[in-house]
């Protein structure tokens, strides 16, 4: 299944009644290092002493916050990333220290800019790797298959970015075909379903938690102006409730879920093979629209106060934020980077 393979705290605390409430019989209590005294603990950071906590504590004065957002050693899935946003955010988990990126896309081998991006990755050394699986986001036994098979191979699972979507052009709303409509939805929401199952699965078994981010989409909590686009809307809103959902159900597991929604992004489109076309996966691309409509660039610029839109390398600090600990207290939450469209 796997092509282009390229090479290669726990906290002790005294438990004592806790006069609270009732309904808090023990709690876990600990010294602080500063020894300010003793406080009820739930959790510590991998990194402790970190943060002011550490001043206070005396501890040699090295800087912690790139450590916090490292993943070193860590095993990443990316679907949608054969090109566009998916590849780049699989680039940036790389950078952050992942050892292992698998990029998860429908065309049987990857394009040359996956090609020159593994190639990348390769020389920057460290045993970074970029991994290619080509798979249907909308086939659930394939998808489990795909997360399976990385977690047999490399032991654990830690990082999942759903990444995978497609646009359709402009259908009326009250003539919208079924078919195509199901298109949207089987991919957009079905397919970032199984995805974040495949990677869901293996976080779960190997018991090490992990973060999911779905990639939804602006469009997903408002309506795009002048735009009929009621299936893509749709499929967005419903990945923004899916990553609430799944927060809630996976908390207890130590498994993080959040959705990241960017506004306008320009992103290379690159046609498909007809192969792929007649199998209604290839995306309508934000630069499918400005290489054919370049007044929508004026437009759409327009429509947020930094009056531009937005790069695809605009997305990399917040997925390698959400996918490593220093974002460990969040989840449930759907996170903008639309440049303040949202704002107006």
């Amino acid at each position: 299944m796997f092509a282009h393979i390229s090479r290669q705290i726990a906290v002790r605390a005294a438990s004592r009644a806790h006069p609270l409430s009732s309904a808090i019989a023990r709690r876990r209590l600990t010294t602080t290092p500063s020894g300010l005294g003793s406080r009820p603990v739930q959790s510590v950071s991998p990194l402790a002493p970190i943060g002011v906590e550490a001043a206070l504590a005396g501890a040699p004065a090295e800087p912690k916050i790139f450590a916090e957002f490292a993943l070193t050693d860590r095993v990443a899935l990316v679907s949608g990333a054969n090109r566009g946003l998916g590849l780049e955010m699989a680039l940036a988990l790389a950078e952050a220290g992942a050892r292992a990126v698998y990029c998860v896309d429908l065309p049987a081998a990857p394009g040359a800019e996956w090609e020159a991006v593994r190639a990348h990755v390769a020389r920057m050394g460290g045993g970074r790797r970029l991994e290619y699986a080509s798979a249907d986001v909308r086939d659930q036994e394939a998808m489990w298959d795909v997360g399976d098979e990385v977690g047999a191979r490399e032991g654990r699972l830690d990082v999942c970015v759903a990444a995978a979507g497609v646009l359709r052009a402009h259908t009326d709303c009250l003539e919208y075909p079924a078919e195509q409509f199901r298109e949207v939805v089987d991919v957009n929401a079905n397919g970032v379903l199984f995805t974040a199952q495949a990677a869901g699965r293996q976080m779960a078994r190997f018991g090490n938690g992990g973060s999911i981010v779905l990639i939804a989409s602006m469009s997903g909590s408002i309506t795009n102006r002048d735009h009929a686009w009621v299936s893509y809307n749709s499929s967005k809103a419903a990945v923004v409730q899916m990553a609430r959902s799944m927060a809630c159900e996976l908390g207890p597991r130590k498994i993080r879920v959040n959705s990241l929604s960017p506004g306008h992004i320009y992103t290379t489109y690159v046609p498909q093979t007809a192969q792929a076309t007649a199998r209604a996966i290839v995306d309508v691309m934000t630069a499918a629209y400005l290489d054919t409509q370049p007044e929508l660039l004026d437009k759409w610029s327009s429509l947020n106060p930094l009056g531009r839109i937005g790069r695809p390398d605009e997305l990399r600090g917040v997925v390698t934020w959400l996918a490593s600990d220093a974002s460990s207290f969040c989840t449930g939450s759907d996170i903008l980077v639309s440049g303040g469209h949202h704002a107006w």
